[in-house]
């Protein structure tokens, strides 16, 4: 997954919008203002693409446990977000798009009522 595959998978989910919050390195995805994934534009030019992203906490464990890719969150809250790594060419596109949906219904499902109704 290339950069712009990343960016536009991101944004094809209903109700997400990029931010630069941080830096203007860190680009950030929102859905609804919650973040649910993150990347150094950097480090994807320097050939070490990884995105934060959100995760269940047992799943996290099984997918640092089944993975070499997939890290405890770089600069994140170590329980609840993984770093993954994507140049490794261990982790399929499929694979990404899923923790990626993962990352977005984890953030959805903590979000008010109201505002997870306007989904």
């Amino acid at each position: 997954m290339n950069i712009e595959d990343y960016r536009n998978y991101c944004l094809s989910k209903k109700e997400v919008t990029e931010h630069f919050p941080f830096d203007e390195d860190t680009l950030v995805f929102k859905v609804l203002g919650k973040m649910f994934a993150l990347s150094s534009l950097k480090r994807w030019e320097n050939g070490e693409a990884f995105v934060n992203l959100k995760c269940d906490p047992e799943y996290a464990q099984e997918l640092r446990a089944e993975y070499e890719s997939v890290k405890p969150g770089y600069h994140m809250h170590k329980k609840l977000w993984n770093s993954v790594y994507l140049n490794s060419g261990e982790l399929s596109p499929e694979l990404i798009r899923k923790l990626i949906d993962h990352s977005y219904d984890m953030v959805v499902k903590g979000l008010p009522k109201k505002l997870r109704d306007s989904i």
